[in-house]
């Protein structure tokens, strides 16, 4: 038998404005027949262009679009309310919003610095996380298209980093918060099994979108990673999101508390 993702319920994706990971992972539920995805992002303009990009490929997608802060608590609670509201249930949810921050030393990094960094890195996740897990263990399993499957209750994917796993110079603020989202992936897996919810996370290695091209300081900070990896190459965002899809999909149906590595092989060499 021929198996293919199928994803008949409903997605939400934070940090899908623009060009980067979170408008990637929008994209890629759309195209894979996903037709309730509700997205949010900081900037409403590059919100906009994930929602008018959506629209234009995939008319038949039904999108709830709203601009709005991870890491305001009110915001969080509101617009995973409002997706449910208008959706009826939440299945599938991705946690991308974050910020990459000043590269500095611990001694050179003010407490604004860092609380900026982990405010949206984070508590930014672990809100959103905590909002979509308390509406997926309200509902009733999604039935499996794949009878082979068992029916989850939903799965949530949160985007951590290689350099939670690995350090770098001048990078303490944003390490210990990508390490912090592998550990509260796998703490909240642990917990969350007995409601057949997944909870997983990806570790992406250096990705080309506008976070990390957007000026030559970025630019020559990451350049060492990517020469580094085997691959020698900045992975994209389309790379991260078939990642993404596969951990949601009933092909990771065994899959729990894991932290996918998608970084051209950086962290092995």
């Amino acid at each position: 038998m021929t198996r293919t993702y199928t994803f008949p319920g409903v997605a939400i994706i934070t940090g899908a404005g623009g060009t980067g990971i979170g408008a990637a992972v929008a994209k890629s539920f759309a195209s894979a027949g996903c037709d309730r995805i509700a997205i949010t992002d900081l900037n409403p303009t590059s919100l906009n262009q994930t929602e008018q990009a959506i629209r234009e490929s995939y008319p038949q997608t039904k999108l709830l679009v709203r601009a709005g802060n991870v890491a305001d608590e009110q915001f969080v609670e509101s617009f995973i309310s409002e997706a449910v509201t208008v959706f009826g249930r939440l299945d599938y949810a991705v946690n991308c919003a974050g910020i990459l921050g000043q590269s500095l030393r611990s001694t050179d990094t003010s407490t604004e610095a860092f609380d900026q960094i982990n405010n949206v890195n984070y508590r930014g996740c672990w809100l959103c996380s905590r909002a979509e897990l308390r509406q997926m263990i309200k509902q009733e399993s999604l039935p499996s298209h794949d009878p082979d499957r068992v029916p989850q209750r939903g799965a949530v994917v949160n985007i951590a980093s290689q350099l939670g796993i690995v350090g770098r110079p001048n990078g303490p603020a944003y390490c210990s918060s990508k390490a912090a989202i592998i550990a509260m992936t796998r703490s909240d897996a642990i917990d969350y099994s007995k409601d057949d919810i997944r909870v997983n996370c990806v570790c992406p290695g250096v990705i080309e979108t506008p976070m990390t091209t957007h000026n030559e300081e970025v630019r020559e900070r990451l350049r060492p990673a990517v020469d580094i990896a085997p691959m020698k190459r900045m992975g994209r965002p389309e790379e991260v999101a078939d990642t993404v899809l596969f951990l949601c999909s009933t092909f990771a149906s065994f899959i729990q508390g894991h932290a996918l590595v998608v970084d051209g092989g950086y962290i092995i060499n």
